[in-house]
């Protein structure tokens, strides 16, 4: 069976001014979640232009401009929201979706109405959002979700004195999901039994971003061929404003499996004089990975 061929990079110069615009947003007081994936998908795809990017926020718009006006309670928005994507215009995953960068990127799976849990999860949360409801992404492992309801943590209240709060899973088309179903949606995709508060509590932007940016980083480390596609990742996820001291080294790393020897052995002997801070035998094997690096260029 072929696959079909992923999209192609943009220019350096669009590249640099889309990294300029993705650093900008995340460093904002209120970071805009749809901007940022939509800074991604045009990094990932040079045929996303400015105009693309501005079409995708109106049908962002316009799908929630369909929505009944408020519809009330928590279930009833996620009805709302269920009946308008899932049903009406037949937003969905299958296990298909993996293979496939488009899955990961939000413009993409505007256009297909086909995407990864977390993709899906950002256009419900998005034209939720835009149309007034309370939703928030829950970051369940292995499977991300959406909430509708008071935020866990949060006072708020229905008559009864206790906030309904209704979880859906986008990638099923928007099923209403149970206590048990949200257990085995972890347990499925984890193999871990149980479902912890914690695992319930919102998640921010950037950190749906970074998960976003993880996903591509997975599909792109299963392919050789797409290591330009590992590489945007992790520069992009550097580009937040917190992320993991070792993408520096993956990075690096990737540098020199890509060929490009002087480069990743600078990189490598950066990181490790940040790790040897406080790990100088990890520090001093980083070095000899850079060592080996500069022979290659032999």
């Amino acid at each position: 069976m072929r696959h079909p061929r992923p999209p192609q990079p943009p220019s350096p110069e669009r590249s640099a001014e889309l990294r300029r615009r993705f650093a900008e947003e995340a460093r904002s007081e209120r970071p805009d979640l749809s901007a940022l994936c939509l800074l991604v998908g045009a990094e990932g795809d040079g045929s996303l232009d400015e105009a693309g990017l501005g079409a995708a926020q109106v049908e962002l718009d316009r799908l929630a401009g369909e929505l009944p006006f408020r519809p009330g309670t928590p279930r009833a928005w996620a009805e709302a929201l269920r009946d308008l994507l899932g049903e009406r215009y037949g937003f969905h995953g299958v296990g298909a979706d993996y293979r496939r960068l488009e899955s990961s990127l939000l413009h993409a799976v505007l256009r297909r109405r086909r995407g990864l849990p977390i993709l899906l999860s950002v256009v419900w949360m998005e034209v939720a959002r835009r149309a007034g409801a309370p939703v928030y992404g829950v970051a369940l492992p292995g499977h991300f979700v959406v909430g509708f309801g008071a935020e866990p943590g949060l006072a708020g209240g229905s008559a009864g004195g206790v906030e309904e709060r209704v979880l859906v899973d986008p990638f099923d088309g928007g099923r209403l999901l149970s206590g048990d179903d949200a257990e085995a949606l972890v347990a499925g995709a984890t193999g871990a039994a149980g479902l912890t508060p914690s695992m319930l509590d919102p998640a921010a932007p950037l950190d749906v971003v970074t998960r976003v940016l993880n996903n591509v980083r997975a599909w792109a480390a299963g392919r050789p061929e797409q290591s330009a596609v590992g590489l945007w990742a992790i520069e992009l996820a550097l580009l937040l404003p917190s992320h993991a001291a070792r993408l520096r080294y993956e990075r690096a790393r990737l540098l020199v499996e890509r060929g490009e020897f002087l480069a990743g052995a600078g990189e490598l002997e950066a990181y490790a004089e940040v790790v040897g801070v406080v790990d100088e035998a990890d520090a001093e094997r980083v070095r000899g990975e850079a060592r080996v690096a500069r022979a290659m260029l032999n």
